[in-house]
């Protein structure tokens, strides 16, 4: 039987880091994706993810954005990006605007030992 090429594509992935493991994943349909990384302690994704929400649940979400030029469409273009926003959680955590996502994710990582 051969894959329905018309439906939405979704891949995930463990990606290593310095402070442990994390999982990458990748949505991607007609005209639109996302991606995020996701450890124990949060998650760093692309700026398709509101804020408000997971505030509101206590959540730590770090975002960053592409641009329609040069979208974030696979896990890894996240850590390079900079990070445009974030909940209260995440900034407790040690993440900043400013950083990159591999330094966010790496936060996230050594928050995850202690959980």
């Amino acid at each position: 039987m051969s894959a329905d090429l018309s439906l939405p594509r979704t891949s995930n992935r463990i990606l290593t880091f310095t402070n442990g493991e994390a999982l990458g994943v990748s949505n991607r349909w007609h005209k639109g994706q996302y991606c995020s990384i996701f450890t124990k302690a949060g998650i760093v994704g692309c700026g398709i993810y509101d804020l408000k929400t997971p505030a509101e649940f206590g959540q730590a979400i770090a975002i960053a954005k592409g641009t329609p030029a040069c979208p974030l469409t696979e896990p890894e273009d996240l850590l390079p990006a900079k990070i445009v926003g974030l909940t209260p959680q995440a900034e407790s955590l040690g993440i900043r605007v400013g950083m990159t996502g591999r330094e966010a994710v790496e936060l996230m990582l050594a928050a995850s030992k202690s959980l």
